[in-house]
């Protein structure tokens, strides 16, 4: 049976350069490649803080298609304030293996291939989408990622990295990272293959944060290298296979938030006086919103998780508003939209 080719991975790759002149923030540098795409909506002076810039991460069709690699470096100098922005969620399409080229190829014997839904035999190949973002602070530099949330369809396998370097004592980030059940609309909560996501932040040059996120489908359990097993190849010593939905109910949304550096103090300290007020009792129901907040090193990460996206969003918009002074009203207001 002879494959046909599978389509070549698309490397977008992109970078921008923010430098501060006057009150001006300036892209001395911003370029991208398909499909990658970097927008930049011009502000009004009025209604925004002095050297303050947005760009808006956009993909083109809407989300990243299976074995995309999207890379992005951001350089955020002295006195400038960056707002990095999605329109919309960031959707990552079904991951495409050598079981679909398979059906494409031979419609004949389709009827012999198990269903997405049935056991997969072993040693599928799966491709991965993947997006690696490098960020570096200098100065007194802001940079304030606050994307709208990652969307996996049913089936796909995502990864990516996020890494800031941020010059110790001055330099100031705040760092959305979160992630919804799919499509619900179509029937699909937590059906997607995998999720993987890594956050690193150093200040200076200490590693303050290295934070993990990697959630699994156990019925379809990876054995690394993009090869997926089937449970009856996974050890005995391994606990019975619970599919996402099962672990991660009743909740649709997670967030991580990370808050380092002067320009976020204010908020750090006021959600630290909202948490100490929190009282824990037995409930019998689980709330529609829970969050935490940890303490770090000249900084601090807040999770939440909630029964709806909308109620997280609105949470995050409350609790960060604070960062007007640091952005202006006209950039804060199309954070959250």
């Amino acid at each position: 049976m002879t494959l046909p080719p599978q389509r070549a991975s698309l490397q977008g790759r992109g970078k921008a350069t923010l430098r501060s002149i006057g009150r001006d923030a300036v892209f001395s540098e911003l370029s991208y490649a398909y499909p990658l795409k970097l927008l930049t909506p011009r502000l009004h002076h009025s209604e925004t803080a002095s050297g303050v810039a947005i760009l808006y991460v956009l993909s083109y069709g809407g989300g990243l298609v299976s074995d995309d690699q999207v890379h992005l470096s951001v350089d955020v100098g002295p006195d400038s304030s960056l707002v990095i922005l999605t329109q919309g969620s960031t959707k990552i399409f079904r991951a495409r293996g050598q079981l679909d080229r398979v059906r494409a190829s031979n419609p004949s014997v389709f009827a012999t291939i198990p269903t997405d839904k049935e056991e997969r035999p072993a040693q599928m190949h799966v491709n991965t989408t993947s997006q690696r973002i490098n960020v570096r602070v200098t100065g007194a530099g802001c940079l304030f990622l606050l994307p709208d949330p990652v969307t996996c369809f049913a089936d796909s396998s995502y990864t990516q990295v996020q890494t800031f370097h941020v010059g110790s004592g001055e330099g100031s980030i705040a760092v959305l990272d979160w992630f919804t059940s799919g499509r619900m609309s179509r029937g699909e909560e937590w059906a997607f293959a995998r999720y993987k996501s890594i956050n690193e932040i150093w200040l200076g040059d200490r590693r303050v944060v290295r934070d993990v996120m990697l959630l699994e489908d156990d019925t379809r359990i990876s054995g690394g290298d993009g090869v997926v097993q089937t449970p009856a190849q996974v050890t005995a010593t391994i606990l019975a296979p619970r599919p996402l939905k099962d672990r991660l109910a009743p909740y649709s949304c997670y967030a991580t938030l990370f808050l380092f550096g002067p320009a976020v103090s204010e908020t750090l300290s006021k959600l630290r006086r909202q948490y100490d007020t929190i009282i824990q009792f037995q409930r019998t129901d689980p709330p529609p919103l829970i969050w935490s907040l940890s303490s770090i090193e000249s900084g601090g990460v807040v999770r939440i998780a909630a029964k709806e996206t909308e109620s997280i969003k609105l949470w995050l918009k409350e609790g960060l508003s604070d960062l007007i002074a640091h952005v202006g009203a006209e950039a804060y207001s199309k954070i959250f939209v």
